[in-house]
């Protein structure tokens, strides 16, 4: 697929007294990865909250493939695009196999169920659980659980992909390992969203970063544009350094720290 996924424009959010996002506008393209970052509280979940339509925007609008977000059917969006959220409680004890197969719920009685076993082979095989398959979901450790519902998301199998801190309990080969999975979604066409905090690991794997502070967008471009040692710095407020890495040429972003 190519053009543009998702189309935001000018979206505020206001919950209570507050203004968490205020006249948020970019595009989120098929074949790209869009990495959303900023310090806490910076309205990076809440935007990926409204791109899902678990949040309605207080003003502006969000459409899909070119339709208005609010008119999609539950059902039409779950086969359009796929989630994986920060938190992803299992109320009953169900293997990891079976919730990867919940991902395939959505091409219930399509054409499509007639994939249904290759699909969730290759999730599994993707998202390295092959090992955890007959485990129960709520034995495994906060990073476990994490890849089982990646693999839920992948067997999901839609053209938009948004990750909401999937890095976020991995160790440092499965982090790789995610963000390499995600460069792959988008070779094959789909549009990747993926919330992340580490800068580095945004610069090193995103086409595109966007940078929120304050509920507002205050860059987005290519990494080494938008990642400067100035605007993190601005924005985190922390000194920084950034340098260039010697084997992809992409940004790496260092905080200025004391000698130990």
């Amino acid at each position: 697929m190519s053009g543009v996924a998702f189309a935001v424009e000018r979206v505020g959010l206001r919950l209570g007294a507050a203004n968490v996002l205020e006249d948020v506008s970019l595009d989120i393209r098929y074949g790209e990865v869009l990495a959303l970052v900023g310090p806490n509280g910076a309205g990076k979940s809440t935007l990926l909250s409204v791109l899902t339509r678990d949040r309605v925007p207080t003003s502006g609008a969000v459409s899909l493939d070119g339709r208005p977000l609010d008119a999609w059917t539950s059902r039409e969006l779950s086969r359009a695009r796929s989630v994986l959220l920060q938190a992803n409680a299992v109320a009953f004890p169900f293997t990891a196999r079976q919730v990867v197969e919940m991902g395939r719920t959505p091409w219930v009685g399509t054409a499509q169920s007639d994939a249904d076993d290759r699909v969730i082979a290759e999730a599994v095989a993707r998202a390295d659980v092959g090992h955890l398959a007959d485990r129960a979901y709520p034995s495994l450790s906060g990073g476990e659980q994490a890849r089982v519902s990646l693999a839920r998301v992948l067997a999901q199998n839609t053209a938009v992909v948004l990750l909401d801190e999937p890095t976020a309990a991995l160790d440092l080969r499965h982090q790789e390992d995610v963000m390499t999975l995600a460069r792959e979604l988008t070779g094959a066409g789909r549009a990747v969203v993926v919330v992340l905090h580490d800068l580095s690991l945004a610069a090193a794997y995103a086409d595109r970063v966007a940078v929120l502070a304050a509920g507002r967008l205050v860059a987005h471009g290519e990494p080494a544009a938008v990642l400067t040692a100035e605007r993190v710095a601005d924005v985190y407020d922390i000194a920084v350094r950034v340098i260039s890495d010697p084997d992809t040429g992409r940004p790496v972003i260092l905080p200025r720290r004391p000698p130990v």
